[in-house]
């Protein structure tokens, strides 16, 4: 076939080479497959029945239907973004757990004229702002819903009539088109609709492509468990899609370890807060174990945390590295399916410490950077050996220029670059100059070629003396104990820097067991004073690797986890500094106060 430029043209390419399952989700219990010609005729319906009695499609960007989407992942999401774009419409997808407010913004603003959820309880949210929402013609569900309409009635039927106006309809679609507004999580603000055509896209597939035909595929599985709403599950998605890569979604994100063992796949996409968690997991087994088996954990480790990207070790230790591979590593695959060749990183930055591990373990972190902006990828490590590089996010992609500002911001041209944000030009103007993205992020090459990212731009903070303090870096460093769950570096306008720290309880617990230190909650433990002090000791330790300025002279250990649920992390897991600054308000003053206050 030609050349693919818009990205339903992968049904195209589907259709040549069909498979029995291009799609899979666990229903009632069991794997339910998705072949090609279901797919598909799931696909063309839904168009069909989008297009039934609507108006002559417009061509211009605001005449267009805005089509909402509200749903984890499921074969039912990308089912009806391809159907949405056959029939013209644009895609606006929002996150399952964005609040009711978010969501009238965002819909308001988009004038959403149709509307899929996923189950009963996104309905119901929908129609609690439903008066709200003018534009709002029509609202369906995947799941059966008492009172709702399902989404098999919103489709038609596959006639000779109904099958030319798909084809004349997406016909009309060009590659400048926009197929979709993702409206950005955010740290800070409102929401932004970034507007992303067919073209941004597939250049985008097509640039990273290249990366991903370096892993060895097997058996051509990926396991999906990242909302689709995260640009990189959604672009990588329609990759695995055009190179006839299954896709098997996960029940939830509390199943994700049965459903690895379970589907087995070659490579998934992650962001950096689920390999901490399932390397926390890991480590909570390790310190479950005793005598003999303990200690051949413990040394597996160490070798793991001295692996290097392009190694030069001794015999001896390659000789080490083979055996605890056969003791342990092969444990560690296992618990993840036991084919997984790669995972894809990005969202965050990505510990130093867990890519040694999981490499060492022959599991390749590919950590990439990029924006929803910039559709998404940016730069990424490659599978091969050469191509990567611990504490950076790879080489450039193709078709894509960066460069570093005078003051250190990353700036990016290339095809993959949004064509603005939707009804706001000012803002767009602001972050699009002469073509280059301003991405907010500061950064710089390493070995000439691979591009490191060293912070934020907005989360750099000045310290009451009029020293700048970068914290990410000083974050990165200190997470890499792994009594350290989560932390975040303070100071704006203050004499001095600190830290709120999450402990890795599980990891904790086990310690504690170990000193016969008491634990009998969360909430107890951190106001230990053997507690406190083993932190404190964990602090000593790195504060030598940052200058005066940022070391961290006290801290507050938390007895909470950061999450999404609970406001401190968007959707991707970044960190909402904002919030988190206001949270622990009263607990920050007084530990800038007390000068002994370190802890709750």
């Amino acid at each position: 076939m030609k050349e693919p430029k818009r990205l339903f043209d992968c049904l195209e390419v589907q259709a040549q080479n069909p498979k029995k399952d291009l799609m899979a989700a666990k229903e009632h219990g069991s794997w339910h497959l998705y072949s090609t010609a279901e797919v598909h005729e799931l696909i063309y319906k839904l168009a069909a029945g989008l297009l039934a009695g609507s108006k002559p499609a417009s061509t211009t960007l605001e005449g267009r239907r805005k089509i909402g989407l509200i749903s984890p992942s499921r074969p039912e999401w990308l089912i009806t973004d391809l159907a949405v774009q056959l029939s013209g419409g644009i895609l606006v997808p929002v996150y399952p757990n964005s609040s009711a407010h978010e969501l009238e913004e965002i819909f308001i603003e988009s004038e959403v004229s149709v509307l899929f959820a996923s189950n009963k309880d996104l309905y119901d949210k929908i129609l609690s702002i439903k008066d709200k929402l003018p534009a709002l013609q029509a609202i369906y569900t995947f799941n059966e819903v008492e009172g709702a309409k399902n989404w098999k009635n919103c489709m038609g039927t596959l006639d000779d009539s109904s099958k030319a106006l798909i084809k004349s309809v997406s016909d009309d679609v060009k590659e400048e088109d926009v197929a979709t507004i993702i409206y950005t999580s955010g740290t800070t603000g409102k929401p932004k609709g970034v507007m992303l055509t067919h073209r941004n896209i597939v250049n985008n597939m097509k640039n990273t492509d290249s990366v991903l035909k370096q892993i060895p595929f097997t058996q051509y599985r990926a396991l999906s468990f990242l909302p689709l709403c995260h640009i990189l599950e959604r672009m990588t998605s329609y990759i695995f899609l055009f190179i006839g890569t299954s896709l098997y979604y996960a029940e939830n994100m509390d199943t994700i370890g049965a459903n690895l063992k379970e589907v087995k796949p070659d490579i998934f996409i992650s962001v950096p807060r689920l390999l901490e968690k399932v390397f926390e997991r890991i480590m909570a087994a390790g310190q479950a174990l005793t005598g003999f088996k303990k200690m051949i954990f413990f040394w597996a480790l160490s070798i793991a945390k001295n692996y290097e990207t392009v190694p030069n070790h001794s015999f001896f230790y390659n000789i080490q590295r083979k055996l605890a591979d056969k003791l342990v590593y092969s444990k560690w695959r296992e618990a993840v399916g036991g084919n997984v060749l790669a995972i894809v990183v990005g969202g965050a930055a990505c510990q130093v410490r867990l890519e040694r591990i999981f490499n060492c373990a022959g599991i390749v972190i590919m950590e990439g950077y990029g924006l929803t902006e910039s559709s998404p990828v940016i730069a990424v490590n490659g599978y091969l050996k050469k191509y990567r590089r611990y504490g950076t996010v790879g080489h450039v992609i193709t078709e894509t220029e960066v460069r570093i500002a005078e003051d250190g911001e990353i700036l990016c041209k290339g095809p993959q670059v949004m064509l603005g944000y939707y009804k706001q030009p000012e803002l767009t103007a602001q972050v699009i100059e002469n073509g280059w993205l301003h991405t907010g992020d500061i950064g710089e090459f390493v070995e000439g070629t691979f591009l490191k990212i060293t912070d934020r731009k907005k989360e750099i903070f000045k310290t009451s003396g009029g020293k700048y303090v970068a914290p990410l870096p000083i974050e990165n460093k200190i997470k890499e104990n792994f009594l350290v769950e989560q932390i975040m570096v303070i100071g704006h306008d203050r004499k001095y820097t600190a830290a709120l720290i999450v402990p890795s309880f599980l990891t904790l617990e086990k310690k504690c067991k170990e000193l016969n230190i008491p634990f009998t909650s969360q909430e107890q433990v951190v106001k230990e004073p053997a507690v406190i002090a083993m932190f404190q000791d964990i602090i000593n330790e790195y504060n030598p690797n940052f200058n005066h300025i940022e070391q961290i002279k006290k801290f507050i250990l938390l007895p909470h986890e950061w999450t999404t649920d609970s406001g401190e992390l968007t959707p991707t897991g970044k960190l909402k500094r904002s919030v988190v600054l206001h949270k622990y308000q009263d607990m920050i003053e007084e530990m800038y106060y007390d000068p002994h206050a370190l802890n709750i």
